[in-house]
């Protein structure tokens, strides 16, 4: 009987073991993952101690005890207003809360600037990490012995002699947005237009970025249908910028499960599909012709990375390549179309600068007798290369740039930040520095001048950040800048719109939240 009935027990005991198990199994994963939690906020408290303690020397303004500092940061005009006329009261050295647990060392005056400028240290890994899958290990994020290399290697494609023939890419790109402008100006009945200045410049940079680059020509700024790649591009920089400000974005897990994920993903095999087809075709037809030099008129950046070659001869793999078109891509795209966009509307709003900006320029066409502007002319543009840089002080387009310290920085006071922390440098704060700058916030080309710049610290003024990690594409993008505007200045008028005033917003470089409107007239000249 009990041999008859002793399968049955099994079965009744397994079942119940195996529901014991399944709930013990249940409990056991509950009780891991609560641990976990708390073992992360204990090592996230530990970090704020270590903190308080290792950073006790430097102020730190009231802040709110779960918020932090976040509440004097927020991502608008009234917030971005306040900072700038405060600024001093952070100078020279200041610690920001991001939240309860992520402190950061904020500088914004000449001798703090200088002391983390003059360094190598890397960029933070916090900040820039989210641009690492489209930029690689490219010059901006890169570090190290890789950093010394491929910034040796590429120093050349800037120089003089490069940038020469670089002229009048952009006088035709010019030329392009403006005669759209034109003909919209013809077809409103008060001859004028209002334009939003960033979405055509953004196009306009694009176009000169990909001849430039690539000797790609686009018409990306008459095409009804957008070009792929160009598309791709402002996918992946308005996605970067809606992760940055999105906290539960800053999660890779959480990022990659979302939606702006998956387009971000998208985007960013389009665009690296585009670099890597194009560096492929360049390279089969320099096998072809049997040597390393164009076939065109110009040396374009592409051409300059294909020939660079280290000391044991050694070029950069494919990969670099990538990494390096990508980069300037990036750096010199939306960062110039914002400069522009913000010289152009200071120079509607102050019509007094750009008068003397036209009388400069009509001048030098009338002496030339051209409407271009040619290499030697760049240098006579004295007057408006004073308005560009009073522009870039006042409507910097990165308004911070941030180092993660591998080792210890003794500031000029005798104050020291151990390694491990991250230091950000306050651009528009230190730019709108009462400390450092009579009237910070009144647009003065003359502070330019050589009679009033000579005694300034060249650490004031760092659009383009300064020290060896300065940007490499400085040149660059101010003759770009320069032809833009004195091209415009030539052929319009420009007034403010001032029903819509800009809101600046801080989406990896300044732009506005409602855009940037210029009222443009055909000049009668």
């Amino acid at each position: 009987m009990l041999g008859f009935l002793q399968p049955g027990l099994r079965e009744l005991v397994s079942m119940g073991y195996g529901l014991f198990n399944y709930r013990f199994l249940w409990l056991f994963i509950s009780i891991a993952l609560f641990t976990n939690v708390l073992y992360k906020l204990y090592q996230q408290l530990q970090a704020r101690w270590r903190a308080e303690r290792d950073l006790a020397e430097i102020p730190c303004p009231h802040r709110h005890w779960l918020f932090g500092h976040l509440h004097l940061l927020k991502n608008n005009e009234a917030s971005l207003a306040d900072i700038s006329t405060r600024s001093h009261e952070f100078s020279p050295v200041a610690i920001m809360w991001l939240g309860p647990f992520v402190p950061r060392v904020a500088v914004n005056h000449p001798s703090t600037v200088k002391a983390i400028l003059t360094t190598t240290e890397p960029k933070d890994e916090f900040l820039y990490g989210m641009l690492k899958p489209w930029l690689g290990d490219g010059l901006l994020i890169s570090s190290g012995q890789k950093w010394f290399r491929n910034r040796r290697l590429l120093t050349p494609g800037f120089h003089f002699d490069i940038l020469r023939p670089y002229v009048q890419i952009y006088n035709d790109c010019v030329k392009t947005m403006l005669d759209k402008w034109s003909n919209l100006c013809e077809l409103s009945s008060s001859r004028s237009y209002s334009i939003e200045m960033f979405e055509n410049l953004s196009l306009m940079t694009l176009d000169s970025l990909l001849k430039c680059i690539f000797s790609q020509e686009s018409h990306c700024q008459t095409a009804k249908s957008q070009n792929p790649y160009i598309s791709s591009v402002y996918a992946l920089s308005h996605l970067i910028s809606e992760r940055s400000r999105f906290v539960p974005y800053h999660s890779d897990i959480i990022y990659n499960l979302s939606i702006s994920g998956y387009k971000f993903r998208k985007a960013l095999r389009a665009v690296h599909g585009y670099s890597a087809r194009v560096i492929q075709e360049r390279k089969q037809a320099l096998r072809q012709r049997g040597d390393d030099k164009p076939a065109r008129k110009y040396i374009d950046f592409l051409d300059i990375l294909l020939s660079a070659k280290d000391e044991d001869g050694h070029g950069l793999s494919d990969k670099e390549l990538r990494d390096e078109v990508d980069t300037f891509m990036f750096e010199g795209h939306d960062t110039t179309a914002s400069g522009l966009s913000w010289c152009l509307y200071n120079l509607a709003k102050y019509p007094e600068h750009q008068q003397k900006c036209q009388d400069e320029i009509d001048t030098l066409l009338a002496k030339t007798r051209k409407k271009d502007i040619e290499w030697e002319d760049l240098s006579k543009l004295s007057y408006t290369n004073l308005c560009i840089k009073e522009s870039l002080r006042i409507r910097n387009p990165v308004p911070m740039i941030s180092r993660e310290l591998k080792s210890s920085l003794t500031l000029p006071d005798g104050r020291a930040i151990p390694a491990g922390y991250n230091v950000l440098i306050a651009i528009n704060a230190l730019h709108h520095n009462s400390l450092v700058w009579d009237n910070p916030l009144e647009f003065d080309p003359s502070r330019f001048l050589p009679e009033n710049s000579k005694s300034r610290s060249p650490y004031a003024y760092v659009p383009f950040s300064a020290g060896p990690r300065n940007c490499i594409g400085q040149n660059f993008a101010m003759n770009e800048m320069k032809v833009a505007v004195a091209r415009t200045l030539h052929r319009f008028d420009l007034s403010p719109v001032l029903s819509r005033p800009p809101q600046r917003v801080n989406n990896i470089v300044l732009r506005s939240s409602n855009g940037i409107y210029v009222q443009v007239t055909p000049r009668n000249r």
